[in-house]
């Protein structure tokens, strides 16, 4: 079975549904078939999104984003700061011609 991707309003509004049947009395194994996902993505999920709002977890995922993107950029940077700092010191190997 491939693997189903949901997005963070998804997997709040799953967390939501099997709280109120649990609420109700099911079982945590019954509440997760309903909602057609595995024991284990609950648990994770409530770990993960446990409490948090639509709205916070828009911004929580927003906010990884961004944190990937300036670290991609940090690299990047560091790696051209070391490149200058190789040629100002004229380390790199010279193509010499026959």
């Amino acid at each position: 079975m491939p693997k189903k991707r949901f997005s963070s309003e998804q997997i709040i509004a799953k967390l939501r549904q099997i709280e109120v049947q649990l609420a109700q009395g099911k079982s945590i194994a019954l509440a997760c078939k309903d909602a057609a996902i595995s024991e284990q993505s609950y648990f994770r999920w409530r770990k993960e999104y446990g409490g948090l709002q639509i709205e916070q977890a828009r911004r929580l995922k927003d906010l990884e984003r961004e944190n990937a993107r300036l670290r991609r950029l940090v690299a990047d940077l560091s790696l051209e700061k070391q490149i200058l700092k190789d040629i100002s010191q004229g380390n790199l190997f010279s193509i010499r011609g026959s």
